[in-house]
């Protein structure tokens, strides 16, 4: 496939705009040589007014059509593999082994949302018949069901430039509600998201979708982005990134005469309890693991430990050696880009600019461009309670020791902390006991609380919650990750006293479908 650093307006290529700009490669700084087009506005409002002709139709498809859409997608990315590969490790610098790894993931996430179609019983069908012999009033047929909200609008992500960008979670999710889709590319990978998105165009040619189903604007303005969340037409946000870009689309949307849904994922420091019997038990493996973690994808994961919570005793000080020991040996890698590079060292600064924190180790320094270097900082638990800022993400390879001298500043520090992605308890069968009301406190603060493992690595499953209160997410009620994401972009719908030849399958009498429902206020199985 050949790039064209153009915006796709459904099946048409458009560059409208005077304003262009180019990827580089973080790890070598080198500006790559493809010109990208930003979208103009007039071209964001082109793509969205297809997207509302496209929702017309692709609403009316049936689970199984859609679901072979999002099938020959993933068969579509398998194709293009290594150009995707290649390309996207030159805007990214992330490794072969990396990204042919997400490039899996987000082809099975594909697959996983087609399999949910053909089940179908993720609509929630919902049937109460009537019965007109009811006193003192007849009871009337009512049935309800999810149904498409409209057209989407998506944001792609920086630091998973396939699983959260043009065919990610969002866009896999929104299909498979029905909804059709405007994407807004990130600029760290233009050439990346142009190719994924030639792939899903293709697919949508080859499964007779209509014009509009999918549209891809570039861009590195905020203009782009608040044309998209502006528009009318729009009936929800979907997005992935920072709490300053999250938080700004929030508010803009909230602006709207007709308000909209904005599920932003937004960050978290995803904080680590390690209680003081597993902390003796496991002196080997807690502090190599909690090491690997941080690290993983050079700190540049939305659930890498950002805190770590200790309990004080002689068996802690071993501990803290070891994870220094370690962190000293490690040698610095590339993050995404200069930006990110760039806030990630701003923000161990404003850490180690604070009296109360001090610089446990650090990494080994190389000398190329955007290395984040891996550090390790601590504070005590008195001094973490008066400073809320030291709670706030530091994207990159860090972590903060918090030490509290006794189970009391444990719970403090527990009861204290904003919403987050993950929060995780290291402890012996004897020690979660002892703490079981750490646990209760943690399930109000986080939307997954791990036991005994490490947060980083988010299961692409049925059952995943990548979510949690406010400032991780927009709202706490949602998922981004997981087949329970596709409620983000639908809504309940009650059909009453229809004839059974116009309700869709899903509510028809005899269930052509088979599907689970609840009937009469009981759960039928098919």
């Amino acid at each position: 496939m050949m790039i064209s650093g153009k915006n796709s307006i459904g099946n048409n290529f458009s560059a409208m705009g005077t304003d262009v700009f180019y990827a580089k490669n973080p790890s070598s700084g080198e500006q790559l040589k493809t010109k990208y087009h930003e979208a103009t506005v007039s071209e964001v409002n082109e793509a969205i007014v297809l997207a509302e002709k496209a929702f017309v139709q692709y609403r009316e498809k049936t689970g199984f059509e859609k679901a072979s859409f999002l099938d020959a997608i993933a068969d579509e990315l398998f194709q293009i593999e290594n150009d995707v590969v290649d390309l996207c490790g030159q805007e990214t610098g992330l490794p072969e082994g990396r990204l042919k790894g997400e490039l899996g993931r987000t082809t099975n996430q594909l697959r996983l949302f087609a399999s949910l179609l053909r089940d179908g019983s993720w609509v929630d069908a919902r049937i109460d018949f009537a019965n007109s012999d009811r006193k003192p009033l007849p009871k009337p047929d009512i049935r309800q069901m999810q149904i498409a909200l409209g057209p989407v609008g998506i944001f792609g992500a920086s630091n998973f430039p396939l699983a959260f960008s043009v065919a990610g979670g969002d866009t896999a999710s929104a299909l498979a509600a029905g909804c059709t889709i405007v994407v807004k590319a990130h600029p760290l990978h233009p050439g990346t998201s142009e190719l994924v998105g030639q792939a899903i165009l293709k697919a949508a040619k080859t499964c007779n979708m209509p014009n509009g189903v999918f549209s891809l604007v570039q861009g590195v303005s905020n203009d782009v982005g608040l044309a998209m969340v502006r528009n009318p037409l729009i009936k929800a946000i979907g997005f992935t990134g920072s709490y300053g870009g999250g938080k700004a689309l929030f508010d803009e949307a909230a602006k709207r005469e007709e308000p909209i849904p904005v599920y932003a994922e937004m960050g978290s420091s995803n904080p680590v309890f390690i209680l003081p019997k597993a902390l003796e038990d496991n002196q080997e493996a807690l502090p190599e693991g909690l090491s690997n973690s941080v690290q993983l994808g050079v700190g540049q994961f939305c659930t890498n430990p950002g805190l770590t919570i200790l309990q004080d005793s002689e068996k802690v000080r071993d501990f803290e050696q070891k994870l220094q020991n370690s962190i000293s040996l490690s040698q610095s890698a590339t993050m995404l880009s200069e930006s990110i590079h760039k806030n990630y060292t701003k923000g161990l600064e404003k850490l180690k600019s604070k009296d109360s924190v001090t610089l446990v180790s650090s990494g080994k320094q190389q000398e190329m461009p955007t290395q984040g270097v891996a550090e390790v900082l601590s504070v005590t638990a008195a001094n973490f309670l008066k400073d809320m800022e030291l709670e706030e993400e530091v994207f990159g390879p860090s972590t903060l020791l918090v030490h509290a001298k006794d189970k009391i500043e444990v719970l403090a520090i527990a009861k204290n902390l904003t919403g987050h992605l993950t929060a995780t308890v290291h402890g012996t069968e004897e020690d979660l006991r002892e703490y079981s009301d750490l646990l209760k406190i943690l399930e109000r603060k986080v939307g997954r609380l791990l036991i005994n493992g490490f947060p980083t690595g988010v299961e692409v499953c049925h059952s995943m919650v990548h979510g949690g209160p406010f400032p991780a997410t927009t709202d706490a009620r949602m998922t981004s990750v997981g087949t329970a994401a596709i409620t983000r972009f639908t809504r309940p719908f009650c059909f009453q006293n229809f004839p059974d030849s116009l309700l869709p399958d899903e509510l028809k009498t005899e269930n052509p479908l088979k599907i689970f429902r609840v009937e009469n206020g009981k759960t039928v199985v098919p």
